[in-house]
């Protein structure tokens, strides 16, 4: 085990306090940065114990980490990403500029990626997941040297097995090591999950078969060795964890791209298997934008509005029928309104005229799609929501052939328009979901959705129609999605995949196809659903025994369970107990945590950030219960 980094500094006579940070990703190093910029006002000079305890180096974590393929790539351009405050942030605390990651390459971080062997990206470029981990691991070492100097911060490169809370909070290690803490930040990030009852029972009978059964999981950490060269091999998922998996199975076994012909082509190494993939959609997620447009940023909602939901009436709205129509309305105004200002001649109405249909009507409303018929020539600049989610619902194919030129073709024209300013409008769209979001996560918070709206309409089908349009990959992904399917590697197995077990072999069939696809191997490409009441970490599992920490195991109105909820927190991220009392000493930070909705993820510059917001006021809460601490101790030593 490697032994404990410890940042030594200047010690204060008084006794210091003790904070325990469990996980060392980006979560803790944007919260410590904040710690350290309000330090000076709130904590004087204040001693304090800092233990970051993860198995992963601090900075980038485990997701993060060093150790993983540089094939990997990001699918945020490098200059939308950044760990520091600007202008834009409204917080408490004092503003800290730093440099994004594209500023940061390209200035004080390029001798360090030169060293690391990994090329400085330009601001629009897509940057390796490697470059990420040497930003963060960076942004690490001038978090610490910005601290004050009675500040220590100790690392522990290991995992924290339980917490207990008797006689203060005592953090045990997997070592054995106990750390005594007077507060403790749990950070933990994206958790694992054990299967469910339908994958683990999958996972018994292709063992027995002696198949390959790949359930969910993160693509980097996933062992891919038993997916054998040339042979058949199912695959379900068609976002970022079938990229990876593509890229993995691919470049990864020794193969390469060259564009001498004047097309992207691929050169197969041999040691390919062949991917059928298919999905609910049976489409690739959209590309990421490759291009800006001055004016197009994101701004507030018109329709969805924290007003409009209170006009709705008081307590738990439905999704359905009350808020999705705000939703659809919001980006329906997102897109025309910037088709109308940007490129009128692609219109036949004055904007002040198609403006007043849509704002007195739905999108769905039938003078409304008149409007659009009238004002609107050319479908490819109309914005219907469900066929944009649907690409291809209610269309089937007599052979294979027609699905493969049906999906080359979208895959080609969804490449061109997203590199084409001439269709801002999905750039304005974009922007819409991104402000859409925040207002949801508000929602929620607030507790005007239901448990069961927030995961089934939610977290599952609004998430997964964001992330099919805002969080897709690299444009240039795409492109080798395109030769690997001109060089046989990559063959489309239709929307609705249903994949079974049948004689002792995967059987894969999709409603648009009159074919089957039999299979050895079936890989779920996907990341596991959270669930805390489904963690395998210790530390979890044993605080929500003991009622230290609570979550809820969620229930629909028709009786079926959705799997645990999220762990509870108050308004200041403090962790609820089982008895609904709060721990006052024990924070919770991150995407399984009530109220950390759209806190999560990289912020963009200039962009306030919720992220920036939540961690701000956390660490100013934690400065001041250290300072109240630090006194308390002190007078201890003095008597």
């Amino acid at each position: 085990m490697t032994a404990p980094a410890i940042l030594h500094r200047h010690r204060s006579t008084e006794d210091p306090a003790t904070v325990v940070f469990v996980g060392g990703g980006p979560r803790t190093v944007g919260l410590l940065e904040r710690f350290a910029a309000s330090a000076e006002e709130l904590l004087g000079d204040r001693a304090v114990e800092i233990h970051v305890v993860d198995p992963y180096p601090a900075g980038g974590g485990r997701i993060w980490r060093r150790d993983q393929s540089r094939l990997l790539w990001m699918n945020s351009m490098a200059s939308d990403v950044t760990i520091f405050t600007d202008e834009s942030v409204v917080c408490e605390g004092p503003i800290s500029p730093g440099p994004d990651l594209a500023t940061w390459a390209n200035g004080v971080g390029a001798t360090l990626l030169e060293e690391a062997g990994l090329e400085a990206p330009g601001p629009m470029d897509f940057p390796p997941r490697l470059l990420q981990a040497e930003y963060l691991s960076w942004v690490w070492d001038r978090v610490l040297r910005s601290l004050p100097p009675g500040v220590t911060v100790t690392t522990h490169l290991e995992r924290a097995v339980s917490l207990t809370s008797d006689w203060g909070n005592r953090v045990e290690l997997a070592s054995g090591e106990v750390l005594e803490a007077d507060l403790v930040v749990l950070a933990l990030g994206y958790l694992d999950r054990v299967p469910t009852a339908d994958e683990a029972a999958l996972a018994d009978a292709a063992s027995s078969a002696g198949l390959t059964y790949i359930p969910p999981g993160y693509t980097a950490d996933v062992d891919l060795s038993s997916l054998r060269p040339a042979e058949p091999v199912i695959v379900r998922g068609f976002g970022q964890a079938f990229i990876d998996l593509m890229v993995l199975l691919t470049e990864g076994r020794g193969g390469w791209y060259d564009s001498g012909s004047g097309r992207l082509e691929y050169n197969p190494s041999g040691s390919e298997p062949i991917l059928y993939v298919g999905s609910r959609r049976g489409v690739p997620y959209h590309a990421k934008l490759g291009y800006t447009v001055a004016g197009t940023t994101p701004v507030p909602t018109r329709y969805l509005t924290s007003a409009a939901l209170d006009e709705l009436g008081d307590g738990v709205l439905d999704f359905a029928t009350q808020v999705r129509p705000l939703v659809d309305k919001e980006l329906t105004f997102a897109h025309y309104q910037q088709l109308f200002l940007a490129h009128p001649e692609r219109t036949r109405w004055p904007w002040q005229q198609f403006f007043e249909v849509l704002d007195r009507t739905l999108p769905s409303a039938p003078e409304f799609v008149a409007a659009v018929n009238e004002a609107v020539p050319a479908v490819e600049d109309r914005f219907v929501l469900a066929a944009v989610d649907r690409p291809l619902a209610g269309l089937t194919f007599e052979e294979p052939g027609q699905l493969d030129r049906e999906l080359v073709g979208l895959i080609e024209n969804d490449l061109l328009r997203r590199a084409d300013p001439l269709h801002s409008a999905d750039l304005a769209v974009f922007n819409a979901l991104l402000s859409v979001y925040t207002v949801l996560s508000v929602a929620i918070t607030a507790g005007r959705l239901s448990d069961e709206d927030r995961v089934r309409h939610v977290e599952t089908e609004w998430h997964g129609f964001f992330s099919f349009v805002a969080s897709g990959p690299p444009p240039r992904r795409l492109e080798e999605l395109l030769a690997l399917h001109r060089a046989g590697l990559v063959r489309f197995a239709g929307p609705d995949l249903k994949v079974a077990l049948s004689n002792d072999r995967f059987v894969a069939a999709s409603p648009a196809l009159p074919r089957e696809i039999e299979a050895r191997a079936f890989v779920e490409a996907r990341l596991p659903r959270p669930d805390v009441l489904a963690t395998p970490d210790p530390l979890l599992t044993g605080l929500l025994e003991s009622g230290l920490l609570a979550a809820d195991e969620l229930i629909a109105s028709d009786g079926t369970s959705l799997g645990g909820g999220q762990l509870k927190a108050d308004g200041e991220c403090r962790a609820i107990k089982a008895d609904g009392s709060v721990h006052s000493s024990l924070f919770l930070l991150g995407p399984s945590v009530s109220g950390s909705a759209g806190s999560s993820g990289f912020s963009r510059p200039h962009f306030n950030g919720p992220g920036f917001r939540q961690n701000d006021a956390v660490a100013r809460n934690l400065l001041r219960q250290l300072t109240l601490t630090s006194q308390k101790a002190g007078q201890r030593h003095a008597s």
